[in-house]
């Protein structure tokens, strides 16, 4: 899942001048992560997305996904608001609310939610940055989540001039939350099973066509995921290239249809106007 703060920490590049700025991104990657969450079927994507940041913090988003192997249509589009405050050089509280739209039967984890409430903390300590995030995402279903990431800008150099920067910025990012989403995924799976003729098969039900989620524990507050990320980034002027890699591992209590270990690869680019 990609969330609003990265485009709006993409945005802010100078912090000392607040002025009016659009951002746009493109990013593709190998698959869809939900929280560090990927399901056994592998959905690469691309997506777009614009960023209009106002110098009192406040910001607008519009985005659309389109799974590379899924579909001839989008499948997802965003719109978002959002705002964000620097209470000073190390603390950071920010807060925003995204509505989604999908189409039918999305092969996505994150469909069963259309809304989602995000409010973040971010604190610079002396050797590394820590980010605190609550997400409240209801819909078909509600669900809450909470990550925690820790992560370390390293610059590795600069090209031609001192502006022209590479750098590399590790994470290790653990998110806890409940997994009430998982009941719509295995319904909307079965309705697509039975359109291409197969057995729509559950957790529990062995096969069965009888589309049943009773054996689903997912109201329960749980560790979902541990997630290492590594992106290295290239910034110069109004624009960040970026390559990123994920692993994922998944919390003692995952569900039969998700992946219990996942690489990701993806790449990135910002332009600010």
């Amino acid at each position: 899942m990609i969330s609003l703060s990265s485009f709006q920490i993409k945005a802010q590049q100078d912090t000392t001048i607040k002025k009016t700025t659009i951002t746009a991104a493109v990013l593709s990657n190998s698959n869809v992560s939900y929280y560090g969450q990927s399901t056994n079927e592998k959905l690469p994507y691309i997506l777009v997305n614009a960023t209009l940041r106002l110098p009192s913090g406040l910001y607008f988003s519009v985005g659309s996904y389109k799974l590379l192997n899924y579909g001839s249509g989008l499948s997802e589009t965003d719109l978002g608001l959002g705002f964000d405050h620097d209470f000073n050089d190390k603390l950071n509280l920010g807060a925003a609310y995204t509505h989604s739209f999908f189409p039918a039967n999305s092969p996505l984890l994150r469909a069963a939610n259309d809304n989602n409430l995000n409010f973040s903390a971010t604190y610079a300590l002396p050797y590394f940055k820590s980010a605190f995030s609550i997400d409240y995402s209801f819909g078909e279903q509600n669900d809450v989540f909470l990550s925690l990431t820790n992560s370390k800008e390293i610059t590795l150099g600069s090209f031609f001039n001192e502006k022209n920067l590479f750098y590399i910025e590790p994470a290790l990012e653990l998110v806890a939350g409940t997994m009430n989403f998982y009941k719509t995924y295995t319904i909307t799976k079965g309705k697509r099973d039975q359109s291409k003729g197969k057995a729509a098969t559950f957790p529990g039900n062995s096969g069965s066509s009888t589309i049943s989620t009773t054996n689903v524990e997912s109201s329960s507050f749980n560790l979902l995921s541990y997630n290492f990320k590594l992106p290295l980034s290239f910034s110069r002027a109004n624009y960040v290239a970026e390559l990123n890699y994920q692993f994922s591992v998944l919390g003692p209590k995952a569900q039969e249809e998700l992946k219990k270990q996942q690489s990701y690869f993806g790449v990135a680019f910002y332009y600010q106007f």
